[in-house]
């Protein structure tokens, strides 16, 4: 290893509230919400349409349906699927199959069939808890036991009467192996969860969302969940413990970001978390002036949809302190304007499924740096490698970014081979591309996949973003290589313009050109009402690149 990430200068860089070193406590996951039940019983721990349920309450329940899952033949290791949005249910389910001692498989409610089979197969789930609206599609995989439930069914009267009749929910025949939630949660709590090892022991079987071929199951223990939340506390020192600390739970649990910075903190924390099951600007507005969360980590596309909502300022967001964007790239321009609006800190971080998933943000309240995803995180080592010859680049230089910490998985569940490739000598490979400064901030260039190059340059499609989102028409764009018989690749961007803006190919060249070099320049420019995304908000640019190649075809 090269002397700059030896030296590890990013520590030199942490505000003075935050220590290098952590000691990750030796629990399991599922103690983090029996502790705050202890500190905390009376304390609001979540909010879901007005709707309150206590942290003794959430405990008790997660109790029974902890037993519940026992009763119906769950063992320890076996793999309980949860197919829910961000409600009361999913985070009961979630401790409650933890203290069963099950492995979570979290499962996007909206995937469709083929990837539902693909998720359950794999993982070998058995048992499943889904939300009733997925009936049509649960209905069709090979599992024992679905137990379903409704977002109405912890909504308060009246909007749980009024609830189905917006929904519609399918009419679901329960007999063996159907079941519907209220019977899980009427089963006798356990006394004592099944004892794990934090170390060994998996909690989540969590799928990457795979930029080619199938997703892979990432194998996350308890130890590494834990890890993480600890080191989201280091990094949010600031953030209150109990009832004082109200967080806007809008990211899906279901995906590990929400997860790990939302879910799984918060409950270590004893905070209140304002649930919204569906992120949608105008309601997440009115849960924060409600409310008054402090901390709402998100997407770039979410605090994108909040700066451009015409009335923006006509809501009281002063409550906000503290956000961290995660999923894809933080644009300068949203970061600014989302911070005039607040108040708050805005900054971007970087993580990945594989790591539980962050390692690296900016200092909410000390030294940022535009463009840069930050420092790593306390325990969390990192170097900038040449990824052909697997050598550390010099200082400054892009090479592919390497982790080391107790956040990184154990491997690729039933995958050997990929789990040789990605950790190597104990360092994760994330196959992103990325630099690091003299004072250890580092750098996304791309992902190795995502390089263009055209003409023999490499061209990464974010700094190329990054220039489109200064100009003041455009509200979101995305960046791809597309096939050129001259010059092997060339430059295309995707562009959704502001409302109001009438925009014109050859001005935006024009633009460009004032900011990056001319092989840089975008020579294709497409205008779409919207872009393709991930349930985060991550923009997909393989989806992109697809139509490309569709239309190369029928072409």
């Amino acid at each position: 290893m090269s002397q700059g990430y030896a030296a590890r200068p990013w520590l030199r860089a942490y505000p003075e509230e935050v220590s290098p070193t952590l000691t990750i406590e030796d629990v399991a996951l599922y103690d983090f919400l029996r502790q705050s039940a202890e500190r905390y019983g009376d304390a609001t721990a979540t909010v879901f349409y007005g709707a309150r349920l206590s942290y003794r309450q959430l405990y008790e329940q997660a109790r029974r349906v902890a037993g519940g899952l026992i009763n119906l033949g769950v063992k320890k290791g076996d793999r309980v699927a949860i197919m829910l949005p961000n409600c009361p249910q999913a985070v009961i389910a979630y401790y409650g199959a933890l203290m069963a001692g099950a492995v979570v498989v979290q499962v996007n409610p909206l995937y469709m069939p083929r990837e539902l089979k693909h998720q359950v197969g794999d993982s070998g789930a058995r048992v499943m808890i889904a939300i009733d609206l997925a009936y049509p599609k649960v209905s069709q995989l090979a599992l024992e036991q679905v137990i379903y439930t409704g977002l109405q069914d912890y909504m308060p009267a009246p909007v749980r009467w009024i609830a189905p009749l917006k929904l519609k929910p399918p009419r679901i025949a329960y007999r063996k192996g159907v079941m519907p939630w209220s019977a899980l949660v009427a089963a006798p709590p356990i006394t004592a969860p099944v004892p794990v090892t934090p170390a060994e022991d998996l909690a989540l079987l969590q799928y990457t969302g795979a930029t080619t071929g199938l997703p892979k199951g990432c194998m996350l223990t308890h130890r590494n969940l834990v890890a993480n939340v600890m080191q989201t506390e280091a990094w949010l020192y600031r953030a209150k413990r109990g009832p004082e600390l109200v967080t806007l739970a809008a990211l899906p649990f279901f995906h590990v970001y929400g997860m790990t910075t939302l879910m799984n903190f918060t409950i270590r924390m004893g905070g209140t978390m304002v649930l919204q099951p569906k992120f949608e600007p105008r309601e997440a507005l009115k849960l924060i002036q409600r409310y008054r969360p402090s901390i709402f980590p998100g997407a770039p596309t979410m605090y994108v949809g909040i700066n451009h909502l015409p009335d923006v300022q006509r809501y009281r967001l002063d409550s906000i302190e503290a956000c961290i964007s995660g999923a894809a790239p933080l644009p300068v321009e949203v970061q600014t304007t989302f911070e005039r609006l607040t108040g708050g800190r805005l900054v971007e971080g970087y993580g990945l499924t594989e790591a539980s998933p962050v390692t690296h943000a900016n200092p909410i309240w000390g030294r940022r740096k535009e463009g840069s995803i930050g420092l790593p995180w306390p325990e969390t080592e990192c170097r900038i490698v040449d990824p052909e010859t697997g050598e550390d680049v010099p200082v400054g230089e892009v090479g592919e970014l390497l982790i080391r910490g107790p956040q990184v998985m154990k491997g690729y569940w039933n995958q050997p081979e990929a789990t040789a490739e990605a950790l190597r000598d104990g360092w994760l490979h994330t196959g992103d591309m990325a630099r690091m400064d003299e004072e250890g901030y580092f750098y996304i260039a791309d992902r190795k996949k995502d390089l263009i190059i055209a003409g023999g340059f490499n061209i990464y499609p974010r700094e190329v973003e990054e220039v489109l989102y200064l100009h003041r028409g455009i509200k979101e764009a995305a960046v791809v290589g597309v096939p050129h018989e001259y010059r092997g690749e060339t430059v295309k961007a995707y562009i959704v313009p502001r409302e109001g803006y009438t925009l014109d190919p050859a001005e935006i060249m024009e633009f460009c050109r004032q900011h990056l070099a001319a092989y840089k320049i975008p020579r294709i420019i497409e205008f779409r009402e919207e872009l393709p995304k991930s349930i985060v908000g991550k923009v997909l640019r393989r989806v992109l690149l697809e139509e490309e190649q569709g239309r190369k075809e029928v072409g």
